[in-house]
This record gives structure tokens, C-alpha cells and sequence, in this order.
């Protein structure tokens, strides 16, 4: 069933559901920040139009930066803007920001402690026909791993909004990953968000949210970015079949919410990453390297494995990657099999 805390979209499964996308809800953030804001300023590699950034340019010509294509100058230019005072927000493709200027970012940026706000934009297969050069499937890697980068991956263009909002307030450098495509809108202005806080979405009927961390027979299902929706889809479809499952928005990616990766693992036979990254480095490493070391358990990674993406419709790349609702809906009936398997086997060893 659907959290009442989280205040959803009241037409979430219908198909007349508003599909924005999340560069739109960054582009009105941005210039609602701007103007809340006089430190703020934006910089923009040649993409201001596709990263929605013209409408804080329209507003606010004198602080606003286009930098052309030179995305490692686009660093040093917002360091140094930084370093007098001002909250520069830098916007690319990720494939290119932090792809092209990574080193720029870990200098400039993170080891001299700048209050930047990057945006990588066109992340994951939903690029769709643009393909692999455009399609940023690294770029949680690449940043997670940097010391004072906070990472965060919004599920909509409301969820987009508040995250350039609250990224302006929030202390150090931040990395925000947008996708490309119109996404449903299924949360709303009173849905919780913050930059550090991960989100229980969807939870078996009979079963509290704020129960204590007692082992259910549950499958959790860690989801990032726009496969959130994807995962909600099948955790309705599969309670109507009587198979009950856990859905959390998992958009704090760094600092990850380790309380609420950790008691919900509790709960659980096994949980799920869904990522429209690399499972390598991605969204679903930050939650077994935290998990092994603090509760163990059965972990099944989806997202793109050691590949690039491809041309096609975003809404075939997801299917053909195996990302899309009915193969999440398999991988949770998988699991549930595995864990009944493996405890009937601990039954019989231990009558031997």
C-alpha cells in the first residue's frame, strides 16, 4: 500500500497522470532560488535552452555565466566564483559534467571546500535516441567517490525542485542527476524531501512503518531517479496478486540515509537496487558497502552491467536493459523463491 505520510499525486496509477520532465522542475527551482536568493548564479557548457537553466537567465541576465563548450573552464570559473561568496550552480550533461571535467571538480571543487552545485543532466538510458555518447551511466561513481560531494538523485520534477532548492541551503558541494525524458509526477508539493533522507514509499497492507527492525519475509526494493515510478507500479501490480513488497525512494545517494537503509534491511529476506547506472560504483555499491559491514544480507543489483547504452526509445532501452516493471516484478518473485529455497534447505540440515 501507498505511505498516507508521503501525500501522493491522488491520480499516481491513472494513465492521465502528468509526465514533466525533470529539467523543467530544476529550471523553475532554479529561478525561484534565484530569486530568494541574491547569491545565487548559474552557469551553463553550451546546453542553457536543454537544461532549462534560460529561464533564470531570462530573469537574471547579469548572473548568469555561458561559459561554450569548455566544461573544465566551467569549473574553474565557478570555483573561483565560490571562493568570493557566491553559490554558483553549474549545469551539463553528465556525461560530460562530471565525465569531461572530473578532475576540475575534484580539485576546484571538493578538495578546496567550494560551495558549487553541479547538475548532470540527460542521465541513464532515458536519453534514448541520442545514445551511448549521451547516455551518462557513470556519473554516480564518479562522484560518490569524492570526498564533501553530496549526491542525490531526484524520482520527479517536483522531487527536482526542492533539490535545487534545498541544495542551495544545504552545507558543501552537491551533485544533483537529472534525467532527460518526461517522467509521471506522483508526488506533490507536501511530499517530504531532504538532500540526506530517503523515502518509504510503498509497504505491505498488515505491516507499520514504523515498526522496529524485527526480520520480516519481505523483498525491499532500493529505487533511484525515475525507476522509482517503475518500481511502484509493480509493487501495486504484485499486491493485487497477494505478493507484498517495500519500495523506497532511495534518492539520497550520498550522504546515504544509513538509518533507513538499515532498518529496513532488517525487515528483510533480501533487498533490490534498481539504478539507470552501472551497478558498478552506482546507487546499489553505496548500499552493500554500508549493509556489509552492518547487516549482511541478500542483495540483487539491476542496472546496466559492465555496457553502454544504445539508440532506441527510452521507453524500449529500460525493457531492453531490464529495468522496466515486469522485469522488477520478476526479480521479486525470483527472490521470494531463493529465500524459501534456502529455508527449507536450513530446515532439512538442521533434522540431519
Amino acid at each position: 500500500m501507498l505511505n498516507p505520510k508521503i501525500k501522493f499525486n491522488p491520480k499516481i496509477f491513472s494513465e492521465g497522470i502528468e509526465r514533466i520532465s525533470p529539467r523543467d522542475g530544476f529550471g523553475e527551482g532554479l529561478s525561484l532560488i534565484g530569486e530568494m536568493d541574491k547569491r545565487v548564479v548559474a552557469l551553463c557548457a553550451d546546453v542553457t535552452e536543454s537544461l532549462r537553466m534560460h529561464l533564470f537567465k531570462n530573469r537574471f541576465p547579469e548572473r548568469f555565466f555561458e561559459v561554450g563548450i569548455a566544461e573544465q573552464n566551467l569549473i574553474g570559473v565557478a570555483s573561483g566564483l565560490a571562493a568570493v561568496g557566491k553559490i554558483p550552480v553549474v549545469g551539463s550533461y553528465a556525461v560530460f559534467s562530471p565525465g569531461r571535467n572530473w578532475e576540475q571538480i575534484r580539485t576546484a571543487i571538493c578538495y578546496n571546500e567550494q560551495k558549487v552545485i553541479l547538475v548532470g543532466s540527460h542521465a541513464g538510458l532515458n536519453v534514448g535516441p541520442d545514445g551511448a555518447s549521451h547516455q551518462g551511466l557513470e556519473d554516480i561513481g564518479l562522484m560518490r567517490v569524492l570526498p564533501k560531494m553530496s549526491v542525490v538523485s531526484p524520482a520527479d520534477s517536483l522531487e527536482a525542485r526542492k533539490a535545487i532548492i534545498s541544495a542551495v541551503e544545504y552545507p558543501g558541494p552537491v551533485y544533483i542527476r537529472l534525467p532527460r525524458g518526461k517522467t509521471p509526477v506522483f508526488t506533490t508539493e507536501q511530499t517530504p524531501f531532504e538532500i540526506t533522507k530517503s523515502q518509504v514509499l510503498w509497504f505491505p497492507p498488515d505491516m507499520d512503518e514504523d515498526l522496529g527492525s524485527e526480520r520480516h519475509n519481505l523483498i525491499t526494493v532500493f529505487a533511484s531517479g525515475c525507476l522509482v515510478y517503475e518500481a511502484l507500479e509493480a509493487a501495486k501490480e504484485l499486491e493485487e496478486e497477494g505478493i507484498f513488497t517495500t519500495i523506497i525512494n532511495n534518492s539520497a545517494i550520498k550522504p546515504l540515509d544509513e538509518e533507513l537503509v538499515l532498518k529496513w534491511a532488517k525487515k528483510s529476506k533480501a533487498i533490490i537496487t534498481l539504478e539507470e547506472h552501472q551497478v558498478a560504483t552506482g546507487m546499489g555499491s553505496a548500499i552493500a558497502e554500508f549493509l556489509s559491514e552492518n547487516y549482511p544480507l541478500s542483495i540483487k543489483f539491476m542496472g546496466t552491467k559492465d555496457q553502454f547504452g544504445e539508440s532506441g526509445e527510452a521507453e524500449e532501452l529500460i525493457e531492453k536493459y531490464g529495468l522496466g516493471k515486469k522485469m522488477i516484478k520478476q526479480a521479486i518473485k525470483d527472490l521470494i523463491k531463493q529465500t524459501k529455497t534456502s529455508q527449507i534447505a536450513s530446515m532439512a540440515r538442521k533434522t540431519m
